[in-house]
């Protein structure tokens, strides 16, 4: 048993460079896209924030601060900027009037969509590169490494599941 712990730990750590690079080398695609994907192109932190809203719409700054690991007004900058911008919409709390719940409106979404669509471009054509045995075996590793990521991320500073 302990025989097949070591070898997926081999592999790990054999994989997670390659991963580094491809991360790298993805981030480098999307800056160098970025300026062509709309009229008022947003720093990669406001993207971020965009993306995090985006899958957990509702979420207040402090929350937000958390997810970004940044300080408060850090937070609140990002997303005064991203409010005059068009892209997001502060709402009152309906319970507790000091705080605050952050929504992507139309145009953030669609924004987001278009970001979303360039890089889905990108990504299909270097796919289509590849032999349809790697598209899937990628598909299959890529499935499981989000997973492995978002297991963790899931989890308070103890360990255990954040509660709602």
């Amino acid at each position: 048993m302990r025989e097949a712990h070591t070898y997926h730990d081999q592999h790990a750590s054999l994989a997670a460079p390659g991963i580094g690079g491809l991360l790298e080398l993805l981030e480098t695609a999307w800056e160098h896209n970025r300026a062509s994907l709309s009229t008022a192109p947003l720093s990669s932190a406001q993207t971020r924030v965009m993306y995090i809203i985006d899958r957990e719409p509702g979420i207040n700054l402090s929350t937000l601060g958390q997810r970004l690991c940044a300080a408060a007004p850090s937070v609140t900058r990002l997303c005064d900027r991203l409010q005059a911008a068009g892209f997001l919409r502060r709402i009152p709390h309906a319970e507790d009037r000091r705080a605050t719940q952050l929504e992507l409106t139309e145009a953030g979404i669609s924004h987001l969509n278009g970001i979303r669509h360039r890089r889905e471009q990108i990504l299909r054509q270097a796919m289509e590169r590849m032999g349809p045995g790697a598209q899937r075996a990628l598909v299959v590793g890529l499935s499981a490494l989000c997973e492995a990521v978002v297991e963790p991320a899931q989890q308070d500073e103890r360990g255990r599941p954040e509660t709602a």
